[in-house]
C-alpha cells in the first residue's frame, strides 16, 4: 500500500484529491471545518518536502456550475487551518487551470474550482479525467469520503498515473482503522448498530458476523427484533417485513458463536417529541399508544459491562433520537463507556453519519481512537465491497 510516506515531493506538484464538501450557512461561511482539517497532514508534508500542492474537490451535488456551491467560498478558510495563503482558480481543467498549474510555485498550494460542475467527473469520463491528471506530477486520493465512488478523479484518474500514485495520510488511517476492526482486531471485538432500520445495516451483519464476538443492537432496529421474538412494542418504530430476517439473523450468530445484546428496558413516550410524557418500561412490554426512543437505565448497565471487557470496539449508530436531550441518555452513557475502553486500551472505531454526529455532540471526539470522515465510504467497507477509489491506488 503505497502512502504518502513513500515519495518526497520535493520540486513535484502532488494532485490531491481532497474531500472538502463541506457545510456551509447562508453566508457561505463553513460551519464545520473537520474534514478541512483532516486534510492537512497531508498538504503540509508536501509543502515540507519542497513541493506544491493541487487541490480538487467537489462540494455539494450542483447542476452545471452554480454560484452557491463554488469552491471560493471556502479558500479564505482553508488558507486559515493550512496557515498558507492558497490560490483559487475559477476552473478544474481547462486552460485557465493549466495556467494557474504552471505558476504554481514550490510551497504554494492551489484550489481548483469545483469538480462537479462538469457531469464528466461523476460520470467517470476518461478524458476529463486525463485533462485532470495534467495538473500534476504525482496523484494523491486523500478523499475517504469519496472513495466508493467510480468518478473520474476519486477512481479513474489514477491510471494516468501507473507509478506516481499513493494514500494521503488521512486515507491511509481510515483504511488501517477498518482493517483494525474488520481483520486484525485483537478480541473480544464488539460492534454496536444503532439506528431506525434492519434493512439498512443487514449487509454489514452478514459481513462482520465472521469477525466479531459481540453485536450490540440499538435504536429503532432494536424493535424489529423485539417484535420478532414475540415482544409487545406499542408504536415504536418497526419494519414489520423484516421480522424473519431478524430471527435470521439472531439464529445465524448464534451458529457463529456471537453473543447479541438487545435492550432490556426503554425510555417510551407517548409522543415523538422532546416534551412528551416518558416512562421506563420493559424493551417488550411497551403499552399501546407509546413509542421507544431510547434504552433504559439496566440496558446502559448491561451494554457497558459487555463494553468494558472489549479490546477491539466499532460503534456505528446512536442508541436513540439523540437530537432530543431527553433521549440522549443512552447515547451519551454508551459514549462514555466507550472513551473508558479505550483509556482502558481497547481500540475504537466510529463511523457513519448519526454516531459521528453525537461523538462530536457530546465531546466524544478526542476519547476514541479514531472517528471515520467517510459515512458511505466506511459503510461500504464494512459491508465488505472494494471501493473504486481505493483499488485505483492498488492496482
Amino acid at each position: 500500500m503505497k502512502t504518502l510516506n513513500d515519495f518526497n515531493f520535493k520540486g513535484k506538484k502532488a494532485l490531491i484529491r481532497v474531500d472538502f464538501n463541506v457545510p456551509l450557512n447562508n453566508e457561505f461561511v463553513v460551519t464545520d471545518e473537520t474534514r478541512i482539517r483532516a486534510a492537512k497532514p497531508t498538504i503540509i508534508k508536501v509543502l515540507e518536502d519542497g513541493g506544491s500542492c493541487v487541490l480538487m474537490s467537489h462540494l455539494g451535488r450542483p447542476k452545471g456550475a452554480q454560484e452557491e456551491y463554488s469552491l471560493k467560498h471556502i479558500v479564505s478558510t482553508v488558507s486559515q487551518i493550512i496557515g498558507v495563503e492558497v490560490k483559487f482558480v475559477e476552473n478544474c481543467v481547462g486552460e485557465a487551470a493549466e495556467k494557474a498549474v504552471a505558476q504554481l510555485e514550490d510551497g504554494e498550494v492551489l484550489l481548483l474550482e469545483n469538480l462537479r460542475f462538469h457531469d464528466e467527473e461523476t460520470a467517470g469520463d476518461t478524458h476529463f479525467a486525463a485533462q485532470l491528471a495534467k495538473l500534476g506530477d504525482i496523484y494523491v486520493n486523500d478523499a475517504f469520503g469519496t472513495a466508493h465512488r467510480a468518478h473520474a478523479s476519486t477512481a479513474i484518474i489514477a491510471e494516468n498515473f501507473p507509478d506516481n500514485k499513493c494514500f494521503g495520510l488521512l486515507l491511509a488511517t481510515e483504511i488501517e482503522s477498518i482493517n483494525k476492526v474488520m481483520d486484525t482486531g485483537e478480541s473480544p471485538v464488539t460492534a454496536i448498530l444503532g439506528g431506525a432500520k434492519v434493512s439498512s445495516k443487514i449487509t454489514i451483519i452478514d459481513n462482520i458476523l465472521d469477525k466479531i464476538d459481540h453485536l450490540i443492537i440499538g435504536g429503532g432496529m432494536t424493535f424489529t427484533f423485539i417484535k420478532a421474538q414475540g415482544g409487545n412494542i406499542g408504536n415504536s418504530l418497526v419494519e414489520d417485513d423484516k421480522l424473519d430476517l431478524a430471527r435470521e439473523i439472531m439464529e445465524q450468530a448464534k451458529a457463529k458463536n456471537v453473543i447479541i445484546h438487545l435492550p432490556v428496558d426503554a425510555v417510551v413516550a407517548d409522543a415523538f417529541e422532546n416534551q412528551a410524557n416518558t416512562q421506563v418500561v420493559e424493551v417488550a412490554q411497551i403499552p399501546d399508544g407509546w413509542m421507544g426512543l431510547d434504552v433504559g437505565p439496566k440496558t446502559q448497565e448491561k451494554f457497558a459491562e459487555v463494553i468494558g471487557l472489549s479490546k477491539t470496539i466499532l460503534w456505528n449508530g446512536p442508541l436513540g433520537v439523540f437530537e432530543m436531550p431527553n433521549f440522549a441518555k443512552g447515547t451519551i452513557a454508551l459514549g462514555d463507556a466507550i472513551a473508558e475502553a479505550t483509556k482502558q486500551g481497547a481500540f475504537s472505531l466510529v463511523g457513519g453519519g448519526d454516531s459521528v454526529a453525537a461523538v462530536k455532540q457530546f465531546g466524544f471526539e478526542d476519547k476514541v481512537s479514531y472517528v471515520s470522515t467517510g459515512g458511505g465510504a466506511m459503510l461500504e467497507s464494512l459491508e465488505g465491497k472494494t471501493l473504486p477509489g481505493i483499488a485505483a491506488i492498488l492496482a
